[in-house]
């Protein structure tokens, strides 16, 4: 190798180096997930949170780490408690539901902090939320409380934040305690939301002095606003609760460690755990013995032909061959709907506009996109007969709402 050659090779090598240097020494991203954990220190963390609330309540703090059917049951005929569920999106099925009214119906306090809540809990409560989505920008929202005692504690949340209100409450149970205000755009057309929305409720529920809370800004216990002077704000709100015991839920978080191994539920178990064990056994005796004996040539076999998608081409010419638009429009209409519950897990038996924002937001599609192929199916559905128009427009539509998400 001459002296040009070894000049070129340290240089190269020198570069290297020196990339490899800035890209450990760089300075690490900031993590802006949502996650509320009272283990995670990033932004929206609940870290801070969660090693104040003893400060702040002066009781014990207990962690839950199971369903709300499994943490609650044997809740019943203790002292009572509270409850705290934080976190972006909250959701409970049939079986937790009863198991949280029974604790609540037994003089217990939830507490719920969430952007988006939906499920048989709150059908039985009887509420709503949603999210402004007009305007570009997202707008400071100052939260504030009903009491005229507690102006001083009120915050506006400049950034970092979603602005979620109550769509809908049980006027006759329902006590509003927040309330939230965003300044509007003028520009905006067609805005039917009001600038104050109610953000903070109260529902009493048995007759035992038990009560759900429920709050659509879980933003204000993030580690980000209550080191940012914001604190006052998450204070007053817990304040409203009993000073009971506190169970932090570390379940319902989207920060939750979860261990992925499909062999999680197999291990957890006694005995599936030593039937596996068992099994690892004999397979290793059998390869052990098996393996000294002469192995046969294996033939080689082919994989099967897929004909599934031949068939579904045959059927679908056939289709169109006879003009037999309206099948195929049926066909293609419940095909997206299965796909929408079963990535979304959303109900299509109601297709209003609560659908439609909701669908928009998951799907990240404009909601008068969303709106206008949801309106076009809808009239597709009402018409009986359908032309080969009606069907080239459904694929459009379909395709440029699909094309970046489904």
């Amino acid at each position: 190798m001459d002296k040009r050659s070894k000049i070129a090779l340290y240089a190269i090598g020198a570069v290297i180096v020196l990339m490899m240097i800035a890209e450990i020494s760089k300075p690490k991203a900031i993590n802006w997930r949502d996650s509320y954990a009272a283990s995670d220190k990033i932004p929206l963390g609940g870290y801070v949170l969660f090693n104040e609330l003893k400060t702040f309540s002066k009781m014990p703090v207990s962690v839950s780490t199971k369903t709300a059917f499994e943490a609650l049951k044997d809740y019943r005929n203790r002292s009572k408690t509270v409850t705290l569920y934080i976190n972006n999106v909250l959701s409970f099925n049939k079986q937790d539901t009863d198991a949280l009214l029974h604790y609540v119906e037994n003089g217990n306090t939830v507490f719920m902090s969430a952007n988006y809540m939906y499920g048989v809990l709150m059908d039985t409560l009887n509420i709503r939320t949603g999210t402004d989505m007009n305007g570009l920008f997202k707008k400071p929202a100052h939260n504030y409380f009903t009491s005229p005692g507690l102006k001083t504690n009120a915050r506006t949340f400049n950034d970092v934040i979603e602005t979620s209100f109550f769509t809908k409450i049980d006027t006759l149970n329902a006590i509003a305690l927040g309330m939230v205000k965003v300044k509007k755009e003028k520009l905006v057309v067609h805005d039917t939301i009001p600038d104050t929305n109610i953000n903070f409720i109260k529902v009493p529920f048995g007759n035992k002095q038990g009560a759900f809370y429920v709050h659509t800004n879980p933003f204000a216990f993030s580690n980000y606003h209550i080191l940012n002077g914001n604190d006052a704000y998450a204070a007053t709100v817990l304040s409203f609760l009993p000073k009971h015991p506190i169970i932090w839920d570390a379940y319902y978080k989207s920060g939750r460690k979860v261990v992925s191994s499909p062999l999680r539920f197999v291990l957890q178990n006694q005995a599936l755990k030593w039937a596996f064990y068992t099994v690892l056994v004999a397979l290793a005796l059998f390869v052990i013995f098996k393996g000294k004996r002469t192995q046969r040539i294996i033939p080689v076999v082919g994989p099967l032909k897929n004909a599934t998608l031949d068939f579904t081409k045959t059927i679908a010419d056939l289709y169109y061959q006879h003009g037999d638009f309206t099948n195929i429009i049926h066909h293609k209409i419940n095909y997206f709907f299965e796909q929408i519950r079963s990535k979304y897990y959303l109900d299509t038996n109601e297709l209003g506009e609560t659908f439609i924002s909701k669908l928009a937001v998951k799907s990240s599609n404009k909601k008068e996109d969303t709106k206008a192929l949801i309106d076009y199916m809808v009239y597709l559905k009402s018409k009986t007969a359908h032309t080969e128009t009606d069907l080239i427009q459904l694929n459009k539509l379909i395709e440029t709402f699909t094309k970046n998400n489904i």
